[in-house]
């Protein structure tokens, strides 16, 4: 994942485009987990254990790593309270929410 940043212009200097990899500072269960939420949409953590093969202590540390760093966002399962679905932030922002009339 890259997160793209555009610094001030000065008349002697182009536009430079900073790239910050999050995959070099995340660990491998973390980019698993981010990779499935990308491909799939939101999940539930047991979705998230039966599709990526990761123990549930596994996927419960990766979604820690993945929401310090506000890479996801948890929303309220309206179908089971007990269970927290979790999403790629960067897919709930990029879509417009439709207005309630």
């Amino acid at each position: 994942m890259r997160v793209l940043f555009k610094l001030p212009t000065d008349s002697y200097v182009n536009s430079v485009n900073i790239i910050i990899m999050y995959s070099t500072s995340l660990p491998p269960s973390s980019k698993t987990v981010l990779e499935i939420l990308d491909a799939g949409g939101a999940m539930t953590h047991k979705d998230l254990v039966q599709k990526t093969h990761l123990a549930p202590r596994t996927v419960r540390y990766a979604l820690k790593k993945l929401k310090e760093r506000h890479l996801i966002i948890e929303k309220f399962n309206f179908r089971d309270a007990r269970q927290i679905i979790y999403q790629n932030r960067t897919i709930q922002t990029n879509k417009l929410q439709p207005a309630c009339v």
